[in-house]
């Protein structure tokens, strides 16, 4: 059976060079741009803290509060396991990144709700420090600048076989 030609008009959208200026645009600009935060990054952050609400409930941290230094070491417990190559956090199924952007979230939730036991160390002179050392990072760049480039290898990187597999 033939299927009717059907014809379509596409109507014509005038292209305008430039246009007045909407009054919002004005204000608006000058407010938070959401818009920068992916939400690709907001979907992933739910699944971790939908995780922390079915085992500790929701909100928790809200009425509680929270010790800084517990989520900052279950944060970089799940970025040191996302970059040593475990995308999925074996126990709960969901990814590292998901868990650290919920602890983020818990700690920023917090501090903003004055619901933070604040037990970060005592403050030194941390940015000094890594101000001091980061010279050496451009001086040891130019002590092997003429080398030959050594393999860096890389969670995409073919293991050579004399040098043994890959554990798992």
């Amino acid at each position: 059976m033939d299927m009717p030609q059907v014809q379509m008009q596409v109507p014509t959208i005038p292209i305008v060079e430039s246009k007045p200026s909407n009054p919002k645009d004005n204000v608006g600009s000058t407010k938070l741009p959401f818009h920068l935060w992916p939400e690709t990054a907001t979907a992933l952050g739910c699944l971790g803290l939908l995780d922390g609400e079915l085992k500790y409930g929701r909100s928790n941290f809200r009425v509680v509060g929270v010790r800084a230094s517990i989520y900052y070491d279950a944060c970089r417990r799940h970025l040191a396991a996302w970059f040593e190559g475990e995308a999925v956090d074996p126990d709960s199924g969901v990814p590292h990144l998901g868990h650290a952007l919920a602890c983020l979230a818990i700690l920023v939730e917090a501090e903003a709700a004055g619901n933070l036991n604040d037990d970060r160390m005592f403050p030194t002179n941390y940015r000094v420090w890594i101000n001091t050392l980061t010279p050496y990072v451009t001086k040891l760049q130019q002590k092997y600048a003429g080398r030959l480039a050594p393999v860096h290898y890389t969670i995409r990187s073919e293991i050579p076989s004399n040098l043994g597999a890959r554990s798992e």
